[in-house]
């Protein structure tokens, strides 16, 4: 069963309406005149960090793939719960876990830890608080809208090839944090890209049940030569996220694209339709 596949079958167990069906980053819960924002993600050894590196890179990427997911809430941290494979190394994740907490002011909570064998896999649950309500969510692009996009795409894919100049984007990426507040009373729809542009603008335009219109030519990119790959290639961590014609947005971005009317294609590059999402990004 692949990610698709199990996250349909999830659907289909009891949810809380604050799960937005299981169709974006965070769940959302309500109470009194505040609302928490919630979110978890793993991390395995060879797929999301390299086999045998630095833990400490380890540590901060996990952390960073959380608070990425609050940003795209438009979330200030309140802090994270963590679920650790014991092993060797355990020093240096340590160390990193340290820096990334005290990097964003954002304290542990509590966790778990086993003992395991085999690739070391690591969870996290960060829980922010909504900076602004609605709290945007991924499904909200209206016709007419703009797309818009932060920071440059395809660090990390050249950072994961040793590309000494890129190496911290893979291994110690930057969560957007400031960036999804001041966005978060202006945008329709707002997700961070973490499976690859071409994936998650799928995504969001599936949900939104619109079709989003891209030019290559306007992304901003690593590298020229391999922008194909760079809108493709994921572990970004950008903000990707719609404002109505009129508004400015608040912040430094690109404008990548336009949100059209439905049709038979949720996506289009370059004037040409996608309808299916295979090859279009990372998938489990």
């Amino acid at each position: 069963m692949d990610e698709r596949g199990f996250i349909e079958a999830l659907r289909k167990l009891p949810l809380h309406p604050g799960a937005r069906g299981l169709d974006d980053d965070c769940a959302i819960i309500e109470i009194g005149n505040e609302a928490l924002i919630l979110t978890h993600d793993m991390i395995v050894e060879g797929t999301h960090f390299q086999e045998g590196g630095d833990l400490a890179d380890a540590a901060w990427k996990l952390v960073a793939v959380n608070l990425s997911d609050l940003a795209s809430k438009g979330a200030e941290p309140i802090g994270v719960l963590l679920g650790h494979s014991l092993g060797s190394g355990d020093e240096r994740f340590l160390e990193g876990l340290h820096e990334v907490l005290s990097a964003h002011d954002v304290p542990l909570l509590g966790g778990d830890t086993i003992k395991a064998t085999g690739k070391r896999t690591f969870g996290l649950t960060a829980i922010g608080r909504a900076s602004h309500t609605p709290v945007p969510s991924r499904c909200g692009a209206q016709i007419d809208d703009q797309l818009y996009v932060t920071g440059q795409l395809g660090c990390a894919m050249l950072g994961f090839e040793d590309d000494p100049e890129h190496l911290a984007a893979y291994n110690r990426p930057t969560p957007r944090l400031s960036e999804g507040q001041a966005l978060a009373p202006h945008v329709s729809a707002m997700m961070d890209i973490s499976d690859g542009l071409m994936l998650d603008a799928f995504r969001m335009a599936s949900a939104s049940e619109v079709s989003i219109a891209i030019d290559s030519a306007l992304v901003p990119v690593a590298s020229n030569e391999r922008r194909n790959e760079c809108m493709r290639w994921g572990d970004d961590y950008e903000l990707l996220f719609t404002l109505p014609l009129e508004s400015e947005p608040p912040i430094d971005c690109m404008r990548i694209g336009t949100v059209e009317q439905q049709g038979f294609a949720p996506l289009i590059l370059d004037g040409n339709p996608i309808v299916n999402p295979e090859g279009l990004g990372y998938q489990h």
